[in-house]
């Protein structure tokens, strides 16, 4: 999502008196079509610190990174009913403060992450977006857990939101974000040999299948990073890939999904190739892509090694090439030939009737976090959690992120699909994998 700055008349309002209008980019409109409130398509955030914030500075901070941010101050523009484009309007400043203080008390932290999963923020309220500040008797510090409509922005949109209030908080200005890393000597990319047109494996259900509740469910681990020797021709991005391959291929295997071992797996990769500085646009700037894996790679006891090289291979070119954030098709859906009510039900229609040929999981790495996130005398971020949405048909995602040295990884689970023993089996298959993925295992 490109940034429209607006210009401000003096005491807040707009030049015109009126809310600058911007209509939904792509991206925005398919997910807006296809909301529900059974399973809302929310990004949860938790930044962990290891000491308290002061109430009062941490809303002034967070209120004057919106400001010098403005592209986030957007509510959804009422409509009528032939009308052809959703609208965001842009504002002076938030409807609603987006910064809550939830009593300390026991299990505040699980009632947080609850409702991050459960409630997501209303579009027609600017942000589109809630932080609460979550504080436990029993515990030391204070987690910033942010809640944040994926309609409007992203995770690394909400990070650099994130980011500017702990540099107004701390009046420490954030260092220039280091380069990424880039794996040495790098091979001709290759695509994936599985068929574009391939039905891909799906999760296979928990095992008894869990009750039809409606939402998400949640697990959250800390792991060692990989090790990956210097110059070697893979990034961490391409363990955390194979390791989710090979859980996915186990768990499928073990639960007797027909066709595991003949279908191939196609896992969704968010690419981000915003800038992280001050300037990053803010909304949905991800790309999707996704990099393919045949059944015969992913079979039991595969080359680790040689399925490293090959991945790093796809996703390089996948990375390389250029392509609309949802591909091609989606830009169809969003021309404005037909009323938003009658594209909004096509949408639909079309997202049902694909389901099987949906990506099998979404892998979305965030990497090492690029900022400081120095609260002042509340410290620096110890950990950093996301989680993306986790609606079926894929009904799973694997989400993570590095902070000190160590990995964060987020599963995120449709309950409709698996069970809260179902995600712990998961996570011990992936723990398994990614340290199979190590280049002391390889």
């Amino acid at each position: 999502m490109a940034t429209t700055q607006h210009q401000r008349a003096p005491g807040g309002g707009q030049p015109s008196g009126q809310p600058v209008r911007v209509p939904f980019p792509v991206v925005d409109e398919v997910a807006r079509h296809c909301a529900q409130d059974a399973e809302p398509s929310t990004v949860h955030i938790e930044i962990h610190l290891p000491g308290r914030v002061d109430e009062e500075r941490l809303r002034s901070a967070f209120a004057a990174s919106l400001a010098r941010h403005p592209r986030a101050l957007m509510r959804e523009r009422p409509r009528g009913p032939l009308a052809r484009r959703y609208e965001w309007e842009l504002t002076g400043g938030p409807d609603t403060d987006p910064v809550s203080f939830p009593p300390c008390a026991p299990g505040a932290l699980e009632r947080a992450r609850a409702g991050a999963l459960d409630r997501a923020p209303a579009l027609t309220a600017s942000p589109p977006l809630r932080l609460d500040v979550v504080r436990e008797p029993d515990r030391k510090g204070c987690v910033l857990l942010f809640t944040v409509h994926h309609t409007a922005l992203d995770g690394p949109a909400c990070m650099r939101l994130a980011a500017t209030a702990a540099e107004i908080y701390s009046g420490s200005p954030i260092p220039p974000s280091p380069a990424p890393a880039r794996p040495a000597g790098a091979a001709l990319p290759r695509q994936s040999r599985t068929p574009a047109l391939a039905r891909p494996a799906q999760v296979a259900p928990g095992s008894p299948r869990p009750a039809p509740v409606p939402g998400n469910a949640l697990l959250l681990a800390e792991l060692p990073v990989p090790h990956r020797e210097s110059g070697a021709p893979y990034t961490v991005n391409d363990q955390l890939m194979v390791a989710t391959a090979l859980t996915v291929a186990d768990w499928n295997r073990a639960q007797g999904a027909p066709g595991a071992d003949r279908r191939p797996l196609r896992i969704t990769m968010p690419v981000d190739d915003r800038p992280r500085g001050p300037e990053m646009p803010i909304g949905n700037g991800t790309r999707l892509v996704e990099v393919g894996f045949t059944a015969a790679e992913v079979a039991a006891g595969a080359d680790v090694a040689a399925l490293l090289r090959t991945t790093a291979e796809r996703t390089r070119a996948l990375k390389a090439q250029p392509r609309p954030q949802l591909g091609h098709g989606a830009g169809l859906l969003t021309v404005p030939l037909l009323p938003v009510a009658a594209r909004a039900a096509l949408t639909r229609g079309l997202r049902v009737a694909a389901g099987p040929w949906t990506s099998t999981t979404l892998l979305s790495n965030i990497g090492r976090i690029p900022y400081p996130l120095d609260f002042g005398e509340a410290g620096r971020a110890t950990a950093v959690w996301f989680s993306a949405p986790a609606r079926m048909p894929r009904g799973l995602t694997f989400t993570t992120a590095s902070t000190g040295g160590r990995l964060h990884l987020a599963l995120r689970w449709s309950r409709t699909l698996l069970g809260e023993g179902d995600g712990a089996r998961l996570l011990d298959l992936f723990t398994r994998h990614l340290a199979a993925t190590s280049s002391e295992a390889v």
